[in-house]
This record gives C-alpha cells, sequence and structure tokens, in this order.
C-alpha cells in the first residue's frame, strides 16, 4: 500500500499528525531524511492484527467524601455508564471525543433518547474534527429533545484568535444527576472496548461538581445564553479530590502545572503512564532532574501507539531519559492509551491529558487529582499489572539501533512543537 493510501486510511488524530508530518517533508531536507523509516514503520503497522488488551481489574477507594473506582475495562465501563444514564432523573451531561457510530456508539444514542423521553435534562457535546468521519446521520438519531453541540473541527474565529479557537475537544466526561461523575481516556467506541487498554475513574462525591463545571464552561462558551447549563453551588469548597481542566478558549491550561508541581515535589517515586510522551522543555527537565537525585522514575508508554509519527517523535527522548536513570516501560500487548501518574505513594491522577504538547497546551482536557495513600496503593497496582506486559528499555539496547532511526529521530525534532 502506497503511504499516501496509507494517510487516506489513516485515523483522524493520526491524519492530523500526518498532516504535519507532510507538510515538514516538504519544507526541509532535514525531515525528508527521515521519510524511509516512517514509511516502512506504517507499512509494518497496516499488516499487524488487534490484538485484545489486558484487563487489570477494578479498583475502589475511599477518599473522604468520594467514593472513587478504577475501570480498567471498556465493556465494564461502558455497562456502568448506560446504568447511570438509565438511572438519571434529573441531568445528563456527556462530553467525548470520539463517538463510534458502532454497537457501543448506539447503545449511547439510545440510552439518551431514552433518559430525554422520560423527562430527564439531556446534553451532549463531542468533537467535530474527532468526528469527521462520522456520518452526521448517526448524531441525527439523538433525540430533538436532546441537546447537543458539536465542537468544531475549526472555529469562526480560529484566525483572529488562534490560540483560544484551536484547542480539540479531547475531554470524556459524563455527570449524571449532578452527584455521579466519571472521567478518563476511554472513548466512545468497540475498539476502545474490546482492543485498547485504558483508565477511566468513576467519582461519586465533592468532585462531581469540578467534573461538571469542566463541560458546563465549554458548553456555555460554544452555545447562546438562552442553552447555556446553569451554574451549581458546590459541595464543599475545598474537596478532597480536586479537579483540573484545560480550557483554551478562557487561556486556562492548569493540568501543566498540576503535572509540573507535583514531578518537583517527588521523593521517592515517579511512576506515569502516558500514550503519547511529547514533553516540553520544562516538564522534560523536571523529570531529568527528579531521575538525577535518586526518584525512582518510571515511565510507561506504548511500544507501538496508534500513531506512528508520535511514536518517532517520543523516541526522540529516549537517549536523554535513559542516561538520567529514568526506566523506560515499552507495553507490547496492545495499544496502552491510558493517562495515569502517581508520586511518592501519596499524589495521583487520572484523566484525559497526554504528556504531550497537544494536551497540556493545545487541547480540551479533564484530569482528576488525588492526595491519598490508599487510592496510590491501587494505582500502584495497577501499574505493575501493566508492568508484566511492558518490555524494559535498557541503554545498551537503545544505542545498538538502526542509523536510519537515529536519522529520522533528529529530523522530526521540529515537530515536538506540534504534537
Amino acid at each position: 500500500m502506497s503511504l499516501l493510501a496509507q494517510f487516506k486510511n489513516a485515523p483522524l488524530r493520526t491524519t492530523f499528525r500526518y498532516s504535519a508530518v507532510a507538510g515538514g517533508l516538504a519544507v526541509g531536507a532535514s525531515a525528508a531524511a527521515a521519510a524511509p523509516a516512517v514509511v516502512v514503520d506504517l507499512v509494518k503497522r497496516r499488516n499487524r492484527q488487534l490484538r485484545k488488551a489486558p484487563r487489570p481489574g477494578t479498583f475502589d477507594s475511599q477518599v473522604e467524601q468520594s467514593q472513587l473506582r478504577v475501570f480498567t475495562d471498556g465493556a465494564t465501563l461502558y455497562d456502568h455508564m448506560i446504568e447511570a444514564i438509565d438511572g438519571a432523573e434529573h441531568t445528563v451531561i456527556l462530553e467525548t471525543y470520539i463517538w463510534k457510530n458502532d454497537a457501543v456508539g448506539q447503545r449511547f444514542i439510545d440510552a439518551l433518547n431514552a433518559a430525554a423521553a422520560r423527562g430527564v435534562e439531556v446534553f451532549a457535546m463531542y468533537d467535530g474534527f474527532a468526528n469527521l468521519i462520522i456520518p452526521p446521520a448517526f448524531y441525527a438519531q439523538l433525540a430533538p429533545e436532546v441537546k447537543v453541540t458539536r465542537v468544531p473541527a475549526v472555529a469562526l474565529r480560529f484566525w483572529g484568535a488562534l490560540a483560544r479557537n484551536s484547542g480539540l475537544n479531547h475531554s470524556k466526561v459524563m455527570v449524571i444527576d449532578d452527584r455521579i461523575g466519571f472521567v478518563g481516556g476511554y472513548n466512545i467506541g468497540s475498539l476502545y472496548a474490546e482492543h485498547w487498554r485504558d483508565t477511566h475513574v468513576r467519582e461519586i462525591g465533592p468532585a462531581v461538581w469540578g467534573l461538571r463545571n469542566s463541560v458546563v464552561r465549554l458548553w456555555n462558551e460554544m452555545n447562546r445564553p438562552e442553552d447555556a447549563i446553569p451554574w451549581i453551588a458546590p459541595d464543599s469548597w475545598a474537596p478532597d479530590v480536586q479537579v483540573s481542566a484545560n480550557m483554551p478558549i478562557q487561556l486556562v491550561y492548569p493540568i501543566r502545572d498540576m503535572y509540573l508541581e507535583a514531578i518537583e515535589r517527588a521523593s521517592r517515586r515517579i511512576w506515569i503512564t502516558t500514550a503519547y510522551f511529547i514533553p516540553d522543555q520544562q516538564i522534560l527537565q523536571a523529570v531529568l532532574r527528579a531521575a538525577q537525585r535518586g526518584v525512582d522514575v518510571r515511565l510507561m508508554v506504548p511500544k507501538e501507539s496508534n500513531h506512528a509519527i508520535a511514536d518517532w517523535v517520543s523516541r526522540g527522548f529516549y537517549d536523554e531519559l535513559l542516561r538520567a536513570g529514568v526506566t523506560l516501560l515499552l507495553f507490547r500487548t496492545s495499544m496502552i492509551h491510558a493517562k495515569t501518574a502517581t508520586i511518592d505513594g501519596e499524589w495521583s491522577t487520572v484523566g484525559t491529558a497526554n504528556i504531550d504538547r497537544l494536551s497540556l497546551s493545545f487541547n480540551y482536557e479533564t484530569n482528576v487529582e488525588i492526595v491519598d495513600p490508599d487510592f496510590a496503593a491501587s494505582l500502584e497496582q495497577l501499574f505493575t499489572a501493566d508492568s508484566a506486559h511492558c518490555e524494559t528499555l535498557r541503554l545498551p539496547e537503545w544505542l545498538r539501533r538502526k542509523h536510519a532511526a537515529r536519522v529520522a529521530e533528529v529530523a522530526l525534532k521540529p515537530l515536538r512543537s506540534l504534537l
């Protein structure tokens, strides 16, 4: 299959990344040098079969007023989400990045329609760019009573305010009756239920207000005042589980600061799982300094993600990480899409943001932040279970990689600021 054909058949976010690469290949000889290695990689990936993702289990914690449940199985998560929608009495607020037109996606259409039919106020918001290939007729199935917002692929105000109007709506949040909240990496679709290792969390407690508010702020920016979701008072001024939400249209990006502060506080261990690791210099240096001062830094990433270009750009950081003493764990069993971290057995986060430029500096994202040793122990248990499906990359092995790979890593460095 030609590179052009693969480009046409690539997933949407992949296409976005490949578009950036295509531009780079056109303007510089250095980027052109990466093309042979990348093309070979793409061809190899096309012929690989999808594999079932491992399911480490479900983990429950009580953090003061918050009941937390961590899901690592998409089918189980979707069952609980649908059950929550079916039990809704007042409101359902759903925000997602990708909403596939398959059996799983149809379950959510049907559940939302049924909720609206019994008088529940239903709001649904999804990203326009991520769902460009989904037929409009799929979303047209939503009942007229369901209030729907499609975050535009290119906002009308894009050219006048790039920073405020360029972010993708990458959040995956659902709030039921202002008392049950879900957030994490799972998009809506059969692929994610069966073949991706992801992590989501359900919170019943004060943090639901923060999850609700993260969606409401964007919804109200995108809609007329008469269609706004009303403000409600929080249950607690300082909940034990905090919510951080990136809001590009308001130039607010707290998740990056959350990560920076947590990494800089670390004295014993930092265990991070992320689908794409393309940090800015401040995040990178914080990680390197932690490893150099003796912190047990472990970074888990896919051995091969669903975005080949992102993999190549990420590999450009491996040399520095390994030399600083960071343990690199390459998840090989399936695509790992989780966005979690736990530090010093005390601090943890679960959410939608990857450690890359898109998530931390451009996209709408939502993470929960928990300071609790029992919850951290659950995430450490989960990390250990996932580690059994990883290869540990060693520096001597990495230094033996092919010359073409080295050339590609160097040539693709200019893309770091875009991904």
